[in-house]
């Protein structure tokens, strides 16, 4: 119980101080003077222990604020991915289906845009305290410092691939940030990677903690990895997949699919612990009931894509029958509720970094150095090694296996579309309303109205 309590101990200490960091920041407005549970920003980053309270809010944010699903149901449900249970409570997750979300769309407001600015603030406010501070120790002082770099560039990561330019705001200053405009998606990239390369830097390779619950120097490295394969620096994209894949200080694996997703699985590279041990991800993809239909689950021709004898297709998927259709369940969680379960919310794993230094080489043409990357998922899968032989054929095998590997985990499968310009192509023939617009999603109104800077995206 000793650990589950410190845990708890250090979540509620984080909540206070997020609303220490967020209200002192705004004294330039009045100075009402300190509430008894806030601290100046100057005092949080003095001491080791407040300190890492502030970072871990980072962390607790995702298990207070119910964010993290939705950065895979908006993409998901966009793409061929996850379907959605319609419900005349919940039209805002219908309009993602239909490719014609409203620039009103609450679930775009708060959950891909506020939440995530929100953290990002944080993660600002963190930087500048920690880089002020002289009196942390240094090995905590670099970890946190990691830690905040990571959290900011996770968070643009997301936001410039749903809205493409976003306002990069690197101060926590909101005098000077409020009216800030929309940047270039390529100054965007280039700050996510300037900030992952940081937080390689300063991470340690070691995980705080037993069940990777903290961002070490490998799941900094396994995210920069994956932003150059985005950005096509396919050498850099090698690189650091491939420090990830080649650890010797930390054991990585591929383990049979059916324990690729608990929660001591050597597969995960980072994943963000709940209290009661079951995950954001399983509490929607499953319900209590055995034979029970969730509000999501998997598009049936990805269900019905997998190859014959793949074991991924037997331990990640199973159906229910109702009313004579079938319902696909996405299986990588099997816990909907638990007290005391075995499952956290997995955000990077081994199987993609493979697939990024696969597709990498692929690229520049290192055809049996890429077919040796995707054979490596395949075996883990029960598969036979890959027939393709040239680097069209490879890239179009590579793109399935990662439809198949990464189904219904963060937008993988619309993101790829995107990037590899295949959106059109996909949606446009399963969706009759589909338009190319719609690749982006909108900039939330309320955002237009308080900052008159910030241009719409076309198409809304």
């Amino acid at each position: 119980m000793r650990g589950k309590t410190n845990t708890l101990k250090y979540i509620t200490l984080a909540l206070l101080l997020i609303n220490s960091l967020l209200f002192s920041s705004c004294e330039k407005f009045v100075d009402i003077g300190k509430a008894p549970n806030q601290l100046p920003v100057a005092d949080v980053f003095k001491e080791d222990g407040t300190a890492t309270a502030a970072v871990l809010a980072m962390y607790s944010y995702y298990t207070t604020s119910g964010s993290l699903p939705y950065i895979t149901f908006a993409g998901g449900i966009e793409a061929d991915d996850i379907q959605y249970t319609y419900a005349t409570s919940t039209p805002a997750m219908n309009e993602f289906q239909q490719s014609a979300v409203n620039p009103n769309n609450g679930t775009v407001s708060s959950y891909l845009w506020i939440y995530p600015y929100a953290v990002i603030r944080q993660a600002n406010l963190a930087i500048e305290g920690l880089k002020a501070s002289t009196t942390l120790t240094s090995s905590v002082q670099a970890q946190l410092l990691g830690e905040a770099y990571f959290f900011r560039a996770f968070n643009y990561f997301y936001l410039v691939n749903y809205f493409g330019a976003v306002p990069l705001v690197l101060s926590a200053d909101v005098m000077e940030t409020g009216t800030q405009p929309r940047t270039g998606t390529d100054s965007v990239w280039a700050q996510i990677i300037s900030d992952l390369k940081a937080a390689v830097t300063s991470l340690p390779s070691a995980y705080t903690g037993t069940l990777r619950t903290r961002v070490n120097k490998y799941a900094a490295s396994a995210l920069l990895a994956r932003a150059y394969l985005y950005t096509k620096d396919w050498e850099n994209a090698i690189t650091y997949s491939t420090a990830v894949i080649g650890a010797t200080d930390v054991t990585y694996n591929l383990p049979v699919p059916d324990s690729a997703f608990v929660n001591v699985s050597n597969e995960v590279i980072l994943q963000y612990g709940t209290n009661n041990g079951y995950s954001f991800m399983g509490n929607n993809y499953r319900t209590s009931s055995s034979a029970g239909i969730p509000n999501y689950y998997l598009y049936p021709a990805t269900a019905n894509a997998f190859e014959s004898g793949d074991k991924r297709r037997t331990a990640w998927v199973d159906s229910v029958i109702s009313g004579g259709t079938t319902t696909y369940r996405i299986n990588k969680y099997k816990l909907a509720t638990a007290t005391a379960g075995n499952e956290y919310n997995v955000i990077l794993r081994l199987a993609e970094q493979y697939l990024i230094r696969a597709e990498a080489n692929a690229q520049l043409e290192r055809i049996e150095t890429a077919a040796a990357d995707l054979n490596a998922v395949r075996t883990r899968a029960g598969l036979d090694n890959t027939a393709a032989a040239t680097k069209d054929d490879l890239l179009a095998a590579i793109a399935q296996e990662r439809k198949l590997e990464l189904f219904g985990e963060f937008a993988h499968r619309w993101f790829d579309l995107k990037r590899t310009n295949k959106v059109n192509e996909v949606i446009g023939a399963i969706k009759s309303n589909w338009v190319a617009t719609a690749a982006l999603l909108p900039i939330p109104a309320a955002e237009i109205a308080k900052n008159k800077t910030l241009k719409q995206n076309d198409g809304y």
